[in-house]
């Protein structure tokens, strides 16, 4: 991987016109939930909303992680939650009596960090985040520093603690200094952060910097395929093989349609069957069913 050689995209759904955007959607059943299990090498999975809500897991999901895992498929998980490092996220998993390894997972606080790596992003700069401790350090791990100044980029993502300050110095530094980077984590409207009801997401953090910058940033999370980058080089194997599963239409399945995988959407989250089949929606998955664990059941393990 040459450095310098990746850039985030910010595509955007209304304009997808592909086959995968514009057939229906099939309903998981037991016929084609076996071609799927034959057809797909690696399963890619979002966390909130498919395999937690909060800190509570969904239900059936150890049971099919551990019936894939057992079928030689190789598992990766694909969260734009910024909040946690990729080591905290592993953490989390354990916690949760899943056994899951820093290196089968990626975040967009990771994807932050990385994209100012291989775009050389100069040492002796400094990063503003708006965003949590899993930001942080994961920009310390690829030798950043968050802290003092000259600010050569801002870094946006969820973050619970927000105020009118932390606006107004980001907004400062993008329009201020310099070639200085606007970069954010996701723009999701709303997230689980418990297992009860959604939360405003990273998108309205976002949005705001926007608004007050009249700019546009990057954005390394899902839908963008800049995490696909790092997983292909890690895993060998090519995305017609794999499946991306998630809760969200415009980011989880436009990410698997855009790198060229499979898609199955689940109900367990952020999306809803009116919202799928609504005529206004352009984003249409190879497969959808209620939960992950529906795998489990259809194919009678």
């Amino acid at each position: 991987m040459e450095q310098g050689s990746m850039e985030a995209t910010n595509p955007n759904p209304s304009s997808m016109s592909g086959v995968a955007a514009a057939s229906a959607a099939e309903l998981l059943c037991c016929a084609n939930a076996r071609a799927l299990l034959d057809s797909v090498d690696a399963f890619l999975f979002d966390c909130d909303g498919v395999i937690w809500k909060g800190d509570k897991l969904i239900d059936g999901v150890p049971q099919t992680l551990d019936m894939l895992r057992s079928k030689g498929k190789k598992l990766v998980f694909v969260t734009n939650n910024s909040t946690k490092s990729r080591i905290q996220y592993a953490n989390k998993f354990q916690s949760l009596g899943l056994s899951v390894n820093q290196d089968e997972i990626f975040s967009s606080s990771f994807a932050a960090a990385m994209y100012l790596k291989v775009n050389q992003f100069p040492p002796h700069k400094k990063v503003y985040v708006i965003g949590g401790e899993g930001i942080v350090q994961e920009l310390q791990l690829a030798g950043f520093t968050a802290l003092g100044g000259p600010v050569g980029a801002v870094v946006v993502g969820l973050d619970p603690d927000i105020n009118y300050y932390k606006l107004q110095y980001a907004t400062l530094c993008i329009r201020e200094n310099p070639g200085c980077l606007f970069i954010a984590t996701n723009r999701d409207s709303v997230g689980h952060m418990t297992d009860l009801q959604e939360w405003p997401g990273a998108g309205c953090m976002v949005a705001a910097i926007c608004g007050s910058t009249e700019q546009e940033p990057i954005v390394v999370g899902k839908p963008s395929t800049f995490m696909m980058d790092f997983l292909l080089q890690k895993f060998n194997v090519s995305t017609s093989r794999m499946c991306m599963v998630g809760d969200r239409l415009d980011t989880d399945i436009l990410f698997g349609q855009n790198a060229g995988c499979k898609t199955l959407l689940v109900l367990s989250g952020v999306t809803t069957q009116s919202t799928l089949d609504d005529p206004s929606n352009s984003i249409k998955p190879d497969y959808y069913t209620n939960k992950v664990s529906d795998i489990l059941s259809l194919l009678g393990e």
